[in-house]
């Protein structure tokens, strides 16, 4: 299967505040980790990997489309790497391009090529209200609050995404027990403030079900 990428996506009104306050959070927990080899599934614009490759941060890119000048041209699918190749996998708003039902064989592979950790972020489209003050001698607090929905809406294929967290049929629930049943342990997962559509998952390799 050859997912079709249109590049003029990551050079028209992409790069917003809130995404590049994602993209600190994909660094941040890059550096948490303190991996010493990293693997990036799905170059995008390339920020993450230049930024880190800059830092001396060893990292490879994969992708599917050569004009993105991945390090090695490849499908999420089949990973040409041997098992528990890198300490790190990271893949950041990738797998919601693939139709739901190859999930699970898109997991498996980086938790096949993973030897530590996985950190993913996929879009969610639940409703939040974005809750931020000041106060003096206590400082800033910052919440997304949950805004409730009578009935969740189906998503229709839009030339990008298959299907996304919080629509009919794919509750959040849903996606983290697919991801625990591979052999993930979920350590944490949030939301970025700034771009709430955005929600990380912080995952730690144990051993598959039976």
């Amino acid at each position: 299967m050859r997912l079709q990428v249109d590049r003029t996506h990551y050079y028209s009104n992409y790069d917003t505040k809130g995404r590049f306050c994602s993209y600190w959070h994909q660094i941040q927990e890059i550096m948490l980790l303190k991996p010493k080899k990293i693997l990036e599934t799905g170059i995008g614009n390339s920020f993450v990997s230049k930024y880190l490759k800059e830092r001396e941060v060893n990292i490879t890119t994969l992708d599917i489309d050569e004009k993105l000048n991945p390090d090695i041209m490849s499908t999420v699918l089949d990973l040409p790497f041997i098992d528990e190749f890198f300490d790190l996998v990271v893949c950041y708003e990738v797998l919601e391009h693939l139709p739901y039902n190859k999930f699970n064989k898109a997991i498996s592979e980086i938790y096949r090529v993973s030897k530590s950790h996985v950190v993913l972020s996929l879009p969610d489209v639940n409703r939040v209200y974005r809750f931020n003050i000041q106060i003096p001698k206590i400082g800033e607090i910052k919440r997304l609050i949950p805004l409730p929905t009578l009935r969740k809406s189906v998503h229709s294929f839009d030339g990008q995404h298959y299907w996304e967290i919080g629509r009919a049929g794919y509750p959040l629930k849903k996606i983290i027990e697919d991801i625990e049943c591979i052999g993930f342990n979920l350590e944490r997962t949030y939301r970025v403030f700034e771009m709430p559509y955005h929600r990380f998952f912080i995952l730690k390799r144990l051993k598959r079900c039976a």
